[in-house]
């Protein structure tokens, strides 16, 4: 690794947060979604939604934090779509730095970014009525998941944003992953759901994650779900982060 990553990664960090914080609306606009989807489903469905838990916000909050994710990636898969096509990595290229400093800092970036669109959405949840009874070590575990969730994803957004031949191919391949979580246990039992549903959604990784940060922040004990939820994220980021590396190095050599 070159010995000048970190000091590279901190400064190119530092100008891709710059950008987001002259475009603040851009994190107010990845919360919008999953705000409005979250108040639909309390004021609007939950009432007809059997979840078994005595506040449906309680039960359906771990879903629409995953769907905060998925929304706010296809704003990193945009950021790099746009440096590719202006240029500014062939200069990176000229600069004596870390050529893994320069995704690194779009993820970091990325991370950042969607940490904040995520509180925001836990602010207006304590607004409509959530409440938890967790204590601290159980919020830093979720947001642990949440944080290996949002590189797995922040990974695989790299990806079209390195490869896609526009902007609306770059950010068009989040939608399936906001779409995932409809198909899991974040809004209803899975118990509810057909057959062939119901193993696709008790078997995606969505549901694990959903499950075990549930678990967490309502206090109930975590089981071996917990593991299958951490496999999933590592799994992916791995997969992710190799292949958008050599998809990166091809680009630039």
């Amino acid at each position: 690794m070159n010995k000048h990553f970190f000091a590279d990664t901190v400064v190119l960090t530092g100008r891709s947060l710059k950008h987001i914080t002259r475009s603040v609306d851009t994190i107010i606009t990845t919360a919008i979604i999953p705000i409005a989807l979250m108040l639909l489903f309390v004021y609007v469905f939950g009432g007809a939604i059997k979840s078994g838990s005595a506040s449906y916000v309680q039960y359906m909050l771990p879903g629409i934090l995953l769907i905060t994710v998925a929304s706010g990636i296809s704003y990193t898969a945009f950021r790099l779509f746009t440096d590719m096509q202006s240029g500014i990595f062939e200069r990176f290229q000229s600069l004596p730095i870390a050529r893994s400093g320069v995704m690194w800092a779009q993820v970091l970036t990325s991370l950042v970014a969607n940490l904040i669109s995520l509180v925001i959405v836990v602010a207006v949840a304590l607004l409509i009525g959530f409440r938890s009874g967790a204590g601290l070590e159980a919020w830093l575990a979720v947001a642990g998941i949440l944080i290996l969730f949002t590189l797995a994803l922040t990974w695989i957004a790299v990806i079209p944003g390195l490869t896609a031949s526009s902007v609306a191919g770059a950010s068009a391949f989040s939608y399936p992953l906001i779409f995932l979580p409809f198909i899991s246990s974040a809004f209803v039992p899975t118990d509810t759901m057909p057959g062939p549903v119901r193993w696709f959604a008790e078997h995606q990784p969505m549901t694990s994650i959903v499950n075990s940060i549930r678990d967490l922040i309502t206090g109930r004990p975590v089981g071996g779900e917990i593991w299958v939820a951490l496999a999933w994220c590592v799994g992916i980021l791995i997969v992710a982060y190799v292949l958008a590396i050599v998809i990166y190095r091809r680009k630039i050599s």
